[in-house]
Order: C-alpha cells, then structure tokens, then sequence
C-alpha cells in the first residue's frame, strides 16, 4: 500500500478511536476518586484568598479574583454533604465552566488527565439514591479502581445559578 495510502487510513483510525473515547480529569474528594470531563476544566489553580460573602449556603465558600474576573468558589466536599476538611498542600481549585457560567470547585487533590473509551463507563446503578444521584453520569471501571463520573452541569440549580449571579454583581 502506498504511504500516503497508509496515512490517510491511520488518521481515520485515529478519529474513529477519538470519537469512541473521552478525555476526563480525575480528582479526589474525601476517599473517592471522581472525573469530569476535560472540555469542562477551564483550568487548576491553587487556593488562594477567598472573599466571604454574607448569607451565602455552606458550600459556597466566597468569591476569588481571577485574572479580573470575579469567580464563585464551591466546596465539594460540602456541597456533597461530606465534612469539612483541613486544607493540605495537595488541595485544588478546579475552575470548571457550567452552563455558560465559570466556577471554581474546591478538591482535595487533583489525580491525572486519563483517555477513557466510553464503553468503560457503566450508567450508575439504579440502587444509588439520595442527593447526589443528579450529578452521577456514570461509573468508570479502570484496572484496579473505580471512578465516579460527574455531570458538572446538574451541580447547581437554577436558583443557586441565579444566587451566584446576584453575589458576583453584589461586588
């Protein structure tokens, strides 16, 4: 087969598996191993000095600037109603965008950058119930661990949207 050939159907193969795969950041919360997917993850930043802002839910830790723009920080650990934990050197802010809105997800670390095929992701099992189910797409089965993959859109309803949206102009 000429080369040109050959690489014409190396290419496609390579946009066949692209499509049949997935990009997911990977991080930790508490003891679990969660992902999202990459096209979400503007960028990871350190913690820095968060704004309080008065009257605001737990979990929403206060506002950051970043680069001129006033960002929400989120805790996920509580907003998924774990406890609170101490703040270690391994924490990250995740500035994630969701639903045309930029917001900063405090984690306890952040894992790795992983190319998963979709057919490894298992939809999640009907007995999970309670709060949290919404943001569950799925379970992904890696070799020796499970990851827990998040839909970054359900993690705020319109009204706590519409709450950050009155904070960040309130500033």
């Amino acid at each position: 087969m000429p080369t040109f050939k050959r690489e014409i159907k190396g290419r496609e193969e390579h946009q066949r598996e692209a499509a049949a795969s997935i990009q997911l950041v990977s991080f930790r919360l508490a003891n679990e191993e969660y992902g999202i997917e990459i096209t979400k993850v503007q960028e990871i930043i350190l913690p820095g000095d968060i704004t309080r802002v008065p009257q605001t839910p737990d979990y929403i830790k206060g506002l950051i600037n970043l680069r001129n723009m006033v960002i929400p920080i989120i805790d996920l650990r509580l907003r998924f109603g774990l406890p609170e934990a101490e703040q270690t050197a391994d924490n990250r802010i995740m500035v994630i965008n969701t639903r045309g809105k930029t917001v900063g997800m405090v984690v306890d670390a952040v894992s790795e950058v992983l190319r998963i095929a979709k057919d490894q992701i298992a939809p999640p099992p009907p007995t999970v119930a309670g709060l949290g189910r919404e943001y569950l797409t799925g379970l992904v089965r890696l070799e020796h661990r499970l990851l827990i993959l998040l839909d970054v859109d359900c993690l705020l309803s319109e009204e706590e949207k519409a709450n950050m949206d009155a904070m960040e102009a309130s500033v």
